[in-house]
């Protein structure tokens, strides 16, 4: 038995969207993940072609042998650990939705600091994003700045691939390179170069939740030596002096980020953990 199937005395009984989210959510929450009723709702209302705010008005609907076993396959996919952004091929970052699959690094929360600052720029400014990955973050700051001039690279071409997929499908013009750090084909001044980097190392991911594993190692460890900033440090020792650089770290990574770029100051995210450093290339 699945574990969105519901029994009476020995015989299946009817299921309703409520019992199939009772169901979903105390798998789900067996598996040790972090916020199983919001998992639950999300993959039942995904397979129901709902939105999961919707559900509660048709708890009492029943749900057909179809549609159980789409929840089903989702849910056991869910209590493997795999992310959500992976099982439902979507994640929200700011205001836009982008398609998301293991090519990709799931987009965070905190990541949106890097948009916050790049979107007090002045009007007009180019900025460049190294390590795009989806796109999320120059695509969330061409949406909110369409004044601003935004590309962005990344090494992994199948990264490239799925940045350039989210940018036609959101209608938004980035243009995207495969390259290791800037790319050599930048011409001109660029004001702003963002970057999410790696900055996990073989270590400290076992510190985090297992569904990190499924990302793209080279998005999530890639070469970061025992201290996690092998990659930053490279970017930074490419780049020309005196350009000016926002990159997200780990969170006890703002005393030596201060260090490696000059001028620098470092924001907190919503946890009040350090998490991006703003400064000059020396």
């Amino acid at each position: 038995m699945g574990p969105v199937e519901v029994e009476s005395e020995g015989e299946p009984s009817v299921m309703t969207v409520s019992a199939v989210r009772k169901a979903a959510e105390e798998a789900i929450a067996a598996a040790g993940c972090e916020a199983p009723k919001a998992d639950a709702d999300a993959l039942v209302a995904d397979a129901l072609g709902l939105n999961p705010s919707e559900l509660e008005a048709g708890a009492e609907d029943e749900v057909s042998p179809e549609a159980a076993s789409a929840i089903d396959e989702r849910v056991q996919r869910r209590v493997g650990r795999e992310p959500i952004a992976y099982i439902l091929g979507r994640s929200s970052f700011r205001d836009i939705e982008l398609v998301i699959d293991e090519r990709v690094l799931i987009p965070r929360r905190e990541t949106g600091l890097l948009v916050e600052v790049a979107a007090e720029l002045p009007q007009g400014a180019r900025v460049h994003e190294v390590g795009t990955g989806s796109g999320a973050v120059a695509l969330a700051l061409l949406s909110e700045r369409p004044d601003l001039r935004v590309t962005a690279s990344d090494l992994s071409p199948e990264a490239v691939e799925s940045a350039r997929e989210n940018a036609e499908r959101l209608g938004l013009p980035l243009e995207v390179t495969v390259a290791e750090g800037l790319p050599d084909s930048l011409d001109g001044e660029i004001d702003l170069v963002l970057a999410n980097l790696p900055y996990v190392t073989e270590v400290t991911i076992d510190e985090r939740s297992p569904e990190i594993k499924a990302e793209p190692k080279i998005a999530v460890t890639g070469a970061c030596g025992e201290d996690g900033l092998g990659v930053i440090r490279g970017l930074i020792e490419q780049t020309p002096s005196g350009q000016r650089m926002a990159m997200e770290h780990d969170t006890h990574h703002g005393p030596t980020m201060r260090e490696l770029l000059s001028d620098a100051t470092t924001i907190q995210d919503y946890m009040g953990g350090e998490r991006v450093t703003v400064g000059t290339a020396r």
